[in-house]
Formats: C-alpha cells, sequence, structure tokens
C-alpha cells in the first residue's frame, strides 16, 4: 500500500461513533447546510418503507432534523414500491417524469443522475432500497464529515456484509473484479473498504461536475472521477457497522462485473470497446445454452451541462 494512502487512511478514515449527532447537527446549524437522501427503487416494496420510517424517525422531526428531503425515484417498479414508499413519508419520483426530453435508460446510474434534477440538497445521499435492519447511522455517519470538515467532498460508508451465515464474505464483485483493477490502476483508491458500496454522500458542487454511467458502472466510475477531481484528501470513508441486502445470482454478478471492468477500461483509455457484450451459459434441455447481455456502454454527461439545470438550481 503507498505510504499516501496509510497515511490517508489515518485522516480519512472513521467511525460513525466519532461523530455524535449533536455534534452533526451543531455543525450543520452553523453552516447552514441542507441535505438531500435519494433511495434509487426497483420493486423494492419489502424494504424500502421501514428505510423512509428509520430516515423519517430518526432524522427528520423538529429535535433533529438532519435530512433536509427524502426521495425514492422509482425506476420503473412493477410492485407496490412507489405506494409503499410514500405511505411512509417519502416523496416519491417516476425515473421517467425527470428530464423527459432525453429518454431514460434503464440502470442505477441513471436514476441516480437524474435524482440531482428533482433534489436541493447542498449534499446528496445515496441509500439503496434493499437494506435489510436499517439504521439511520448509515445516512448519519456518511453525512457527518461533509457537515463537519469543509475539506472533505465525498464519503462512502463502510461496513460487514455478511453472506447468508458467513460473516465478511459479502462484496463478491468487490473482491473479485473491483479491489484488483483499484489496486492495479489506482492505487490511491486501494484505502476503500468497500468502493462498491450503494451508501455514500458528496456535496452536490462536486456531483454536478461528473459524468454518471447508466448503470452498474456508476460507484466505481463517481469514486474514480471524484479521485482525479477533487484529490485523495477530498475522499472519505466511515465504518457504519453491518449491511445486510439482497444477495443477486452468480450470473447477475457477472453482467456487473463486465459493467464495472468496462467502466475502468474506459477510465484509463477514453476509448470504446471492441465488443460490448457478455455472453454466459445456462443449462438448458439439451446442454447449455449461451445468453449474449449488452454491458452498459452509455454514459450521462456533468449534470451541469444540461440545460434544465441551472434553471432548477434558479427555482
Amino acid at each position: 500500500m503507498l505510504e499516501e494512502v496509510e497515511r490517508w487512511l489515518s485522516r480519512r478514515s472513521w467511525s460513525a461513533a466519532e461523530r455524535p449527532l449533536d455534534r452533526i447537527m451543531a455543525a450543520k446549524h452553523k453552516g447552514g447546510a441542507t441535505v438531500s437522501v435519494v433511495l434509487p427503487a426497483l420493486d423494492e416494496e419489502a424494504t424500502v418503507g421501514a428505510i423512509v420510517t428509520a430516515i423519517r424517525d430518526a432524522l427528520m422531526t423538529s429535535a433533529t432534523p438532519l435530512v433536509d428531503e427524502l426521495v425514492v425515484i422509482d425506476s420503473g417498479s412493477t410492485d407496490r414500491t412507489a405506494e409503499v414508499a410514500a405511505a411512509a413519508g417519502a416523496r416519491v419520483v417516476h425515473r421517467d417524469a425527470i428530464l423527459p426530453r432525453i429518454p431514460a435508460l434503464p440502470g442505477k446510474g441513471e436514476v441516480l443522475w437524474r435524482s440531482l434534477l428533482v433534489t436541493s440538497g447542498d449534499i446528496v445521499c445515496f441509500i439503496d432500497a434493499d437494506l435489510k435492519d436499517f439504521d439511520p447511522a448509515f445516512v448519519s455517519g456518511i453525512v457527518g464529515p461533509l457537515l463537519t470538515d469543509p475539506d472533505v467532498d465525498f464519503v462512502k460508508a463502510m461496513y460487514d456484509r455478511p453472506l447468508g451465515e458467513a460473516a465478511g464474505q459479502g462484496g463478491r464483485v468487490t473482491e473479485l473484479v473491483a479491489r484488483p483493477l483499484l489496486n492495479l490502476h489506482w492505487p490511491q483508491l486501494a484505502g476503500f473498504v468497500q468502493p462498491l458500496g450503494g451508501e455514500y454522500a458528496a456535496r452536490r458542487s462536486l456531483l454536478e461536475r461528473l459524468p454518471f454511467p447508466v448503470g452498474y458502472g456508476v460507484e466505481i466510475a463517481l469514486l474514480i472521477d471524484a479521485l482525479h477531481t477533487v484529490g485523495l484528501d477530498g475522499l472519505a470513508q466511515v465504518d457504519v457497522g453491518v449491511r445486510k441486502h439482497r444477495h443477486q445470482d452468480g450470473q447477475a454478478l457477472g453482467r456487473m462485473a463486465a459493467a464495472i471492468y468496462r467502466t475502468a477500461q474506459l477510465r484509463l483509455s477514453r476509448g470504446h470497446l471492441v465488443r460490448p457484450e457478455l455472453t454466459q451459459f445456462e443449462r438448458g434441455e439439451r446442454g447449455f445454452v449461451p445468453r449474449t447481455y449488452a454491458v452498459d456502454t452509455e454514459e450521462r454527461p456533468p449534470m451541469r451541462d444540461i440545460e434544465e439545470y441551472p434553471v432548477h438550481r434558479a427555482a
């Protein structure tokens, strides 16, 4: 590990307990920054309501008004995600209702990018909507450094990810793809425990300058591009405990890995893939059947380049 990264770990890697909520609230009151929490959601009716309720009950009260707005972006759910989220107290916006002149593409990154147009907070905090046993410290933990330290621009959550009964066995794409890529090509980012985690917060002034891959590559892309934009000392991570969520099957992880590899490749070369596809195999009645999937190849430009965005910010 680079000496620079070792120093960074000692200066920019914290536990959520190091910033009690009263200290965070005092910093928010003093600085006047506003906080938006965004939950991208696709068919998450089983978990989204409990997350919204936990955030509202702990961080949106008159005594603790840490979060100023809580928005669920529905990415085309076919279940009751939107109804459950709204009943729990979130503002729900459908992906297709945001920036309708640009047809929406499927993918998490697309939803996160569009969320900048329907939120107003100086700090934007992204939380996955499939978390179980949700702890509001996921929000306060990663928002805290942005309110207390003006030199920090981007904060990732770090946590244990149990896989079944085995502790610390989650993050398979992280360990097999993302961590090797980062260590080999962006060694300054080798200190991040969960580089692909979906829980992170950043200053709007940074996010609006970054391109967003529309799919699974969004997390590694934002981390790499934030490094090049604000430098390693502008990045941080906070230990928030344990993350429990729905695990995907091996083939879904393969598609995720391909998208992440492609995103990294583009940032290394800014070139084009010869064949942006991934073929996987499923056993059928007559043997193995090939299934070919497109690898995400679209990226959205920095939001500040979208003509509607200055109008939204001025409103």
